[in-house]
């Protein structure tokens, strides 16, 4: 993708000849200017002609309460890695008129985890995307080996109706496809583009405010901007459900290294994930309880090598290969909920709910998430459902979705023992290989809940 400043459509409209070719929003700064049209006359925002209303060019309701301004956007959405360029493509396939912005310039690589599993490839697919993910060269991921300081569980041919189990796409690669998905679909994206306050009539949010005061105006805005979400703190989101920091991780990238799918590994209070990627690369995850954040850092290649050394055979493979990377760290990383919505304005990914890393569930979860705002979004916009009703129903599934996984995963960043009847039911499966593999599949929620291996292995997720 092209790092252009402005990567959008335009719809052709009737307006005066200096309106056509210019980038949009431009008549903002050239009014405060005092700059004129090339006959002289005065320049003033554009007015859609009536075969053009807006009412006619999105499904919105026509008998919608609108603010005093002019809404030139549906929506407006705020970042633009996987939460908001899912959001972003998912309400544009329904015709609304979207802007995605983000401050950073794309395609760009940032150091964060990637793995995609449980409900995260088979959304994907059900998009279109799957096999643009893997068409980047990221192999998907057909099985997995689990140990959980018991023994080495490998469940093989972890395939549900041709979709793998997992993928794990570089972020730079993931958030490209989703963008380009975007854009096909209509979006408007703007990269290297700041966010530097939000807009309000009264008490509703109604647009964003840009570098040198650029104003774009939205029936919502999207913060789709991280766990330090800017537009979470400008409108006062609660959060609840909170935990603090419970775990430290370090990654790094080795060349050279045989693999066979994902590997997992329990050692005491340790923990290691290692999965194939792009560009032939082995990505290794290592984490620890918070409390031994300061030794780690000592000595962080000595002490993420330390505990590779806890399982000969991995060790063995990396140590035969070449890290063609810096090793990346992540140490803040709070848990929590936030109340994902407001008047005029929504939150989803990481801005909505936080996770440490210990299960992966941060990308899965913001393709659901974006999912479900963008059907709660639908319902609002086109007056199909009131919008605190629409939006009060996306808050609703997005926690019966995600409270069970959310509370295991704090079970897991602690470093707590795994439960018996996990232990009995993978001592009962070990050495049956479509045992093994049912284990697997049912721990990926996988399995539909009627089936006795999900039952016994725990709950399917949403």
């Amino acid at each position: 993708m092209p790092a252009t400043a402005c990567t959008q459509r335009r719809r052709h409209l009737r307006a005066p000849a200096y309106y056509l070719g210019r980038p949009a929003g431009w008549w903002i700064t050239a009014l405060a200017a005092g700059r004129r049209g090339r006959s002289g006359e005065a320049i003033s925002p554009p007015r859609l002609p009536p075969s053009t209303s807006r009412n006619d060019m999105s499904p919105r309701r026509k008998d919608a309460k609108m603010t005093r301004a002019w809404h030139r956007h549906d929506a407006i959405v705020v970042g633009a890695r996987v939460a908001g360029a899912a959001t972003a493509m998912l309400l544009a396939r329904q015709g609304f008129d979207v802007l995605l912005v983000d401050r950073a310039r794309f395609p760009s690589e940032i150091p964060h985890g990637h793995y995609v599993h449980m409900h995260g490839p088979p959304r994907l697919a059900a998009w279109g995307l799957l096999d643009r993910v893997l068409a980047t060269g990221c192999p998907p991921i057909t099985s997995i080996t689990m140990d959980l300081g018991d023994f080495p569980l490998t469940g093989r041919g972890l395939v549900v109706d041709g979709v793998p189990v997992g993928v794990a796409p570089r972020r730079a690669a993931l958030d490209k496809v989703l963008i380009d998905a975007a854009i096909e679909a209509g979006a408007e994206f703007r990269d290297g583009f700041p966010v530097h306050d939000l807009t309000f009539e009264d008490d509703r949010v109604t647009g964003i405010r840009g570098r040198s005061g650029l104003t774009e105006r939205a029936r919502f805005v999207i913060g789709a901007d991280g766990r330090n979400s800017k537009v979470a703190r400008r409108v006062s989101a609660p959060a609840y459900a909170q935990q603090p920091t419970l775990a430290c991780w370090y990654f790094a990238y080795w060349s050279g290294v045989a693999w066979d799918g994902l590997e997992m590994y329990r050692r005491g209070h340790r923990m290691i994930f290692a999965h194939p990627t792009n560009d032939g690369l082995f990505a290794v995850f290592v984490g620890w309880p918070i409390a031994e954040l300061p030794a780690v850092r000592s000595a962080i290649e000595a002490q993420m090598m330390a505990v590779v050394d806890r399982v000969p055979d991995l060790s063995q493979r990396i140590r035969s290969g070449r890290r063609e990377e810096r090793i990346y760290g992540a140490a803040q990383l709070p848990n929590f909920l936030r109340k994902p919505y407001g008047p005029g304005w929504a939150l989803v990914g990481d801005a909505g709910s936080h996770k440490d890393p210990a299960r992966a569930l941060g990308i899965c979860d913001a393709l659901r998430d974006a999912e479900l705002l963008a059907d709660s979004l639908t319902a609002s916009l086109s007056g199909r459902s009131a919008e605190a009703e629409a939006l009060s129903e996306y808050e609703r599934r997005r926690n019966e979705a995600t409270m069970d996984d959310y509370e295991a995963n704090l079970r897991a960043a602690r470093f707590s023992p795994p439960a018996p009847e996990i232990l009995q039911a993978r001592a009962a499966a070990r050495g049956d290989l479509q045992a093994m593999a049912q284990f697997c599949l049912a721990w990926e929620g996988r399995i539909p809940r009627h089936t006795s291996a999900a039952r016994l292995y725990g709950p399917p997720r949403a």
